[in-house]
């Protein structure tokens, strides 16, 4: 069964929202951000996050990893996205069902970056299977924070793995149990 893993670019203070202003990616943090994606083949998201994600990623087209990100199929819970491109497929009012039924298909894992709304239900529903936060060493001071509105103090979590950067980063990886 494939896994649903969810990546988030988090600062010290805990802020998630936006960061393109404030991520400090070298060289080492694209060369593992790419080679992450070689372990997922589907991307599963909701409307505002894939409407952050995709929107200005034109501007960096030839990017191997833009071009990965652009040719992955991608699953999107939405119920207001009209007319989605070819390779983006609406999960339906359904949406824990929808998710469920991915992972049951053959293939490699599939990924969702950010926290957001969906996480209540994907948390709720158990569909979460590894969350992986990339803390990035920057205070912002103000933005949307880590899981909020979404109420996690129902889940557990077990660290699996722990990789330090060069530039102060830290990924941590949970299983979600």
């Amino acid at each position: 069964m494939r896994k649903l893993i969810e990546y988030t670019l988090v600062t010290l203070d805990g802020v998630i929202g936006e960061p393109a202003r404030w991520s400090n990616f070298d060289e080492e943090s694209a060369a593992l951000a790419l080679r992450r994606l070689d372990d997922f083949d589907a991307y599963v998201m909701g409307r505002a996050g894939y409407e952050y994600v995709f929107s200005g990623l034109s501007e960096r087209e030839g990017s191997p990893y833009v071009e990965r990100l652009k040719a992955m199929p991608k699953y999107v819970a939405s119920r207001s996205l009209a007319a989605p491109p070819p390779n983006v497929t609406l999960l339906g009012p359904d949406v824990a069902d929808a998710i469920r039924r991915l992972k049951e298909q053959p293939g490699k894992d599939l990924i969702k970056y950010g926290t957001s709304r969906i996480d209540a239900l994907l948390l709720e529903e158990r569909l979460l299977d590894e969350l992986h936060l990339w803390y990035i060493p920057v205070v912002v001071g103000a933005g949307q924070h880590l899981f909020e509105g979404v109420d996690a103090s129902s889940f557990k979590l077990r660290m699996i793995d722990e990789r330090r950067l060069t530039n102060g980063s830290v990924v941590l990886s949970y299983a979600v149990l």
